[in-house]
């Protein structure tokens, strides 16, 4: 085993929230499934990473008890399933040591947001030594407002604002800052049918 898919932030808290009717992949949990599916198959480790903001009052305060998987993803019965409260999956948990301990050396990265959570860890991924595989297909993520702009706009301003990033765009950069330089863009089913997208 020396490839691992990890799962970021997949979970509940984003559909909590009025944004979420921005979302640029509403399907991705069944996107997610497929990756871990192939990945199950070839005998891949999952990793499974919740975001949590103790304390918050917000759908991703645990006492919420939105902090949990989308259906119908579930953990299989060995996978670790970590919790973090930076952007990166490996900053406030314990996934550099878990990787290294399963003689990890290539990660397959999907979940939300493309370009937030998803991009942070493949890049810290990368200077970390990994080879890193980014599965945009299974990402999804919201569009971006503008530098300056209001905190507490509703999501019609959001949506009507000519400075709003859309989703695509989103996406775009993403994959041109990842690109030949992080990370090998790759699609579900490129990451299931090669043991090795990178390097």
């Amino acid at each position: 085993m020396t490839r691992a898919v990890i799962v970021i932030d997949v979970q509940e808290s984003f559909r909590q929230e009025d944004m979420w009717r921005t979302i640029s992949n509403p399907g991705i949990a069944q996107d997610v499934a497929r990756l871990v599916d192939g990945a199950r198959a070839a005998r891949d480790l999952v990793v499974w990473v919740l975001h949590a903001e103790a304390g918050s009052g917000t759908p991703f305060d645990p006492a919420s008890g939105y902090v949990r998987l989308i259906e119908p993803l579930a953990p299989a019965p060995g996978e670790p399933v970590l919790t973090k409260t930076s952007h990166n999956a490996f900053t406030t948990t314990n996934l550099q040591q878990l990787l290294t301990t399963r003689g990890v050396t290539d990660l397959v990265i999907c979940g939300i947001r493309t370009e937030q959570c998803c991009e942070t860890t493949a890049r810290v991924g990368s200077d970390l030594g990994y080879r890193v595989a980014f599965v945009t297909e299974a990402t999804a993520t919201n569009p971006i407002a503008r530098p300056g702009a209001r905190e507490d706009q509703t999501v019609e301003e959001l949506l009507a604002d000519p400075g709003t990033l859309p989703v695509q765009a989103v996406i775009e950069r993403t994959e041109y800052a990842l690109a030949g330089r992080f990370a090998t863009i790759a699609t579900i089913a490129q990451a299931i049918s090669q043991p090795a997208i990178v390097g």
